[in-house]
């Protein structure tokens, strides 16, 4: 195993990895912990990775300090625990004066396959001199794992698919404004295609059915690469019925008593207790999401009914059956994302009238935010409905500004409240990639 894994170190540090479109995340690394990237398969991970070692290099590093692992690789099938101290073993015969006296830059990629990483992450920054990078498409890294057996010797920085302003990078798109009119105009003809061809890297450009086709392709091997397998489940039809019932849904409210009647309908025999499982291990996937009503009581927020989304709104389009999802369901789950790549405290508003709107974002204070998302206001009685529960939620959260987000409409809508702000998509997903104080909510 130590000649192999010499042979796979030797063989990173030859090649010229592809860094692709820099991504817009800030990451930093803090001396002693583990900065550990986590994110949904196929959103870009790895290339970050090479990104973030591409810059090392800029710097100066010498390629010799850069240690990278991809442990999907299947020559590492054989690998577990007891085998980990392995890498150290066989990069320092490789390098025996580098020990204790240069910082050496380890990029682990997919670890968690590894049962026990944890500690060997642990010991690892423990007993050298070095920076440990790590991915990972389980969500479990960022809390459980991550906090019960590396003792806070890491920090978690989440990935999603492209942002619309990554997409516009790929397309070479300036997207900082101002807009005039010319370059307007090319950014919302690339918002449509964005709205097309969603935010993962490699069916960026790709012709409809090939997008559909690797689209499918992700969507399965989540399934049953990130819950099936991953959690030995023994009724993998059952999750793959509840993931396509959950994709023809996005954007709509579910209970487990639903989900559960849904699958016993198709002859499954799925608890409750396993329902919410699978839900827990789709979060945990970054696959989809569940939001909340906004409560207080924890409890009432429990046993209300939840909404669903999926991580990227083309995905949903490629793999549900198109018959219930519509463009103001993927609208929705746009904005949606685009709110969760900020904050994670993402819900829905009731109010006391019992009007819903779609979004209450952000943390208790002045970034907090209530969105709206409505296709086009054209029509007087969806104009008026959209408004007055926007009004309504504003009036009782004390909030002097809220938001509906439009496919093109814009304009502004004195209420009682304060003011709302009608916002076309594309200009609301850039606006809100800055924060959620850049939105224009304070």
């Amino acid at each position: 195993m130590i000649d192999l894994l010499k042979e796979l170190i030797l063989d990173f540090q030859e090649l010229a990895p592809p860094t692709g479109v820099p991504r817009r995340v800030d990451i930093s690394s803090v001396p002693g912990k583990a900065t550990v990237c986590i994110g949904v398969r196929r959103c870009g991970k790895s290339t970050f990775m090479f990104q973030l070692m591409q810059k090392l290099l800029e710097e100066g590093i010498a390629r010799q300090n850069i240690l990278y692992l991809n442990f999907f690789d299947d020559r590492l099938y054989g690998l577990q625990r007891d085998s980990l101290a392995l890498i150290t073993e066989a990069y320092f015969s490789l390098y025996p004066e580098k020990k204790g006296t240069e910082k050496v830059y380890c990029f682990f990629d997919e670890i968690q396959v590894v049962p026990g990483w944890e500690s060997f992450a642990d010991r690892l920054l423990r007993t050298e001199t070095c920076e440990v990078y790590i991915t990972g498409s389980s969500a479990q890294m960022l809390s459980r794992e991550i906090a019960t057996q590396m003792r806070g010797r890491a920090l978690s920085w989440e990935m999603f698919p492209f942002s619309f302003r990554e997409f516009l990078d790929w397309k070479r798109i300036d997207s900082n404004g101002p807009f005039p009119a010319r370059k307007r105009l090319s950014i919302q003809k690339a918002f449509e295609e964005y709205r097309e061809t969603g935010g993962f890297p490699e069916v960026a450009g790709l012709d409809r059915q090939l997008r559909i086709k690797t689209h499918q392709e992700y969507f399965n091997a989540m399934l049953f690469r990130d819950l099936v397998e991953r959690h030995d489940i023994a009724h993998p039809k059952a999750v793959a019925d509840l993931a396509h019932w959950l994709a023809d849904h996005t954007g709509s409210l579910y209970s487990i008593n639903r989900l559960t009647g849904y699958l016993k309908s198709l002859g499954h025999k799925a608890p409750k207790p396993a329902v919410s499982d699978y839900l827990e291990w789709f979060e945990d996937a970054y696959v989809f999401f569940t939001t909340r009503i906004f409560d207080a009581s924890l409890a009432r927020a429990n046993t209300n009914p939840k909404k669903i989304y999926c991580v990227d709104h083309a995905l949903v389009t490629s793999v549900s059956s198109g018959i219930l999802v519509n463009s103001g369901h993927l609208l929705e789950n746009m904005v949606f994302t685009a709110l969760r790549r900020v904050t994670p405290d993402v819900f829905y508003y009731k109010t006391r009238a019992g009007r819903e709107v779609d979004f209450i974002a952000g943390r208790q204070g002045s970034s907090r935010m209530l969105v709206q998302v409505c296709e086009s206001m054209a029509d007087p009685q969806t104009r008026k409905r959209e408004t007055v529960a926007l009004a309504e939620a504003m009036g009782e959260q004390n909030l002097r500004q809220g938001i509906i987000v439009t496919r093109q409409e814009e304009g502004q809508i004195a209420v009682d409240s304060g003011m709302i702000d009608v916002v076309p998509a594309w200009r609301f997903l850039l606006r809100s990639e800055f924060g959620m104080s850049e939105v224009g909510i304070q």
